[in-house]
């Protein structure tokens, strides 16, 4: 599975709501096949969750049996 990496965090997301630029998120929580991220806008303190989804060929699934 893709790991989040902080370098590639994204950065200044626009507000889902007035539009501010965000610098981070508040949260990220990878998952299998995802990533989301959990953003609070400062400016009129909007929060909202957005999911990166990746292509199922560029998941890598753990081995079921060793």
């Amino acid at each position: 599975m893709p790991k989040a990496i902080l370098s590639e965090t994204p950065r200044q997301n626009p507000c889902a709501q007035c539009g501010t630029p965000i610098p981070q998120p508040d949260w990220v929580e990878p998952g299998e096949g995802r990533v989301s991220y959990l953003w609070t806008c400062h400016a009129c303190n909007y929060r909202f969750e957005a999911v990166a989804i990746f292509d199922e060929a560029a998941v890598e699934h753990p081995p079921l049996a060793a």
